[in-house]
């Protein structure tokens, strides 16, 4: 990854972290909190130690916290399509299905970016290391063993 890329997403991880450890206090007046603070905790710790490292470990938090916000994401369309709360497009953050709706949908696409991300990082480590030769040649070593 590129230096200002790395800064970058460096800075949004940090970001992230901050707005689901903001959002995992929040729910503690709600009925359903045993869901949401696992879900906003573990968002909260994958964005956090990726913002400062990358570490293999986070790969199977990042998994359960993506699953878990589809499994969440779910649950809250299927309340609101049986209560009839909300429509599926509202943006009615007075409601809490839709607030719901958003928090689960932020950590999904909080750690489909986080794969991006290590996937990409990953395959350009896999590809092998690139160095400069003279007058501008470039040779590949795939670091192979047999």
């Amino acid at each position: 990854m590129a230096k200002p890329r790395k800064l970058l997403f460096s800075f949004s991880s940090i970001l992230m972290a901050s707005l689901f450890a903001l959002s995992a206090s929040l729910q503690f007046n709600d009925p359903d909190w045993y869901f949401w603070i696992p879900l906003y905790a573990s968002a909260c710790a994958v964005n956090l130690v990726n913002g400062v490292s990358e570490y293999k470990i986070m790969r199977p938090i990042a998994r359960f916290a993506q699953w878990f916000g589809f499994f969440l994401l779910i649950k809250v369309l299927i309340e609101d399509f049986v209560e009839g709360i909300d429509g599926f497009w509202s943006l009615d953050m007075r409601e809490r299905v839709v607030r719901e709706k958003f928090g689960s949908g932020l950590v999904i696409i909080s750690m489909f970016l986080h794969f991006q991300a290590l996937s990409s990082s990953s395959s350009s480590s896999v590809k092998g290391k690139t160095t400069e030769k003279n007058e501008g040649e470039k040779n590949v070593n795939f670091n192979y063993t047999t």
